[in-house]
């Protein structure tokens, strides 16, 4: 590369390369403080919503700065050449595929400021001579600005080349369109997909951690998709480290025990699997719980193989947002969640009261039969009732008792 500023002297040259030595022992601490605010920058929600490729994002950036800090170990103060090995390219294609175009300018400018901060905290800490210092912070400042631009450059040829060798890029980004909630006709998903969409689906996300296990990733892929007997199969491959998987049938409740076996002996693969639902939208928010279950399992760091979304929801619920705390009420309580507020309290405290409801009565001030005829009421309402899960339906309550307006289409 085309050299755009003098070397540095000797004594600048041999400075940088200390820094740079000392910072590669703390990689991973450096990417963390500015891996997540560069990742909001590229201001993309479909990048966001997908934990794999979040994960993938984060190793990218970490490629990046390994590479700065060992080019200027080796040629101190130089134009750096960026380096899109493999796992970036794949990663890349990945974004391709499914329609994202992230905003690889905005990451860089996010991730340069932070960046620099930290370089010149270091430096100011460990260069005492004045003289020495301007002579650092002068050279390193153009090296570092230099691969931004280098790096979003090469980061845009990256993303022509994979959108012309893409075979599958019309149907995934078909899906990522489905999948994001824009308007779609069922008749034209099912044309392109060749996929029927008029029936329940669940769907499952299957990733992996390490990328060198990409091999069981797919080996676990075909199982699931093998014995998933009487129901038909669509596979799309997401990322370079997961596959997005939807089992359709005529029945709302499949059975997924061949799932769970399969994952018992997959190595290093797990599956996130979302609860069934029906036609386009089906195929959808099932999708959109697999995603929710796989994110929660990453961001707890629970090393679970098999997780339901279903079994995890009231987690999610109560540790994500308000959207996802909305979506559980009115899964879980049903025609209740709008119905009298009597009767949502009445069946809170009966459960809190330990389903005693002369308890109940007491603390609500009412006589015995005016709560037990409430509690009855209530439950008929409640989509999930209270003896099948009360753990849900107490959650449910309590949600609804603190942000009263969360049912609503337009809350205030």
């Amino acid at each position: 590369m085309n050299e755009l500023w003098p070397p540095p002297s000797r004594e600048v040259a041999d400075a940088i390369r200390s820094l740079c030595q000392r910072l590669l022992t703390e990689t991973d601490a450096l990417v963390d403080t500015f891996a997540r605010p560069s990742l909001v920058a590229q201001k993309d929600p479909a990048l966001l919503a997908d934990a794999s490729l979040v994960e993938e994002d984060w190793e990218l950036n970490r490629s990046d700065l390994v590479q700065w800090l060992t080019a200027n170990v080796q040629q101190p103060g130089r134009r750096v050449e960026p380096y899109v090995g493999p796992r970036a390219m794949a990663y890349i294609n990945d974004l391709v595929s499914r329609g994202i175009a992230p905003d690889f300018a905005g990451a860089w400018r996010v991730a340069l400021g932070i960046g620099w901060r930290r370089w010149l905290e270091e430096c100011v800490a460990r260069c005492a001579d004045r003289d020495l210092l301007v002579g650092v912070l002068d050279v390193t400042a153009q090296s570092m600005v230099q691969y931004a631009l280098d790096s979003v450059a090469a980061l845009r040829q990256a993303g022509l080349t994979a959108a012309v060798g893409n075979a599958d890029a019309e149907g995934i980004a078909l899906i990522q369109l489905i999948a994001s909630g824009a308007p779609m006709a069922e008749d034209l998903a099912e044309r392109r997909l060749r996929y029927r969409m008029a029936r329940w689906h669940t769907g499952l996300v299957l990733w992996i951690d390490d990328p060198q296990q990409v091999d069981a990733l797919d080996e676990a892929t075909l199982a699931v998709r093998s014995a998933a007997t009487g129901r038909t199969a669509l596979v799309a491959r997401a990322s370079a480290t997961s596959r997005w998987i939807w089992l359709s049938g005529a029945g709302a409740v499949p059975d997924l025990h061949h799932v769970e076996q399969v994952m018992a002996t997959a190595d290093g693969v797990r599956v996130a699997v979302g609860r069934p639902g029906h036609g386009l939208q089906g195929f959808r928010t099932s999708h959109q719980d697999a995603l929710a279950a796989q994110a929660l399992v990453i961001r707890l760091g629970s090393d679970r193989r098999f997780t339901a979304y279903a079994d995890v929801e009231l987690i999610d619920a109560l540790t994500k947002d308000r959207a996802g705390a909305r979506r559980f009420v009115i899964n879980t309580l049903g025609s209740l969640a709008e119905a009298d507020t009597a009767l949502r309290e009445a069946l809170l405290t009966y459960v809190q009261c330990g389903f005693n409801a002369t308890r109940a009565a007491a603390h609500l001030y009412a006589h015995r039969n005016t709560v037990e005829r409430r509690v009855s009421r209530a439950n008929e309402l409640s989509a999930v009732k209270v003896e099948d899960n009360p753990a849900h339906v107490a959650a449910a309550l309590l949600v609804l008792d603190i942000v009263p307006d969360i049912v609503a289409t337009n809350p205030s």
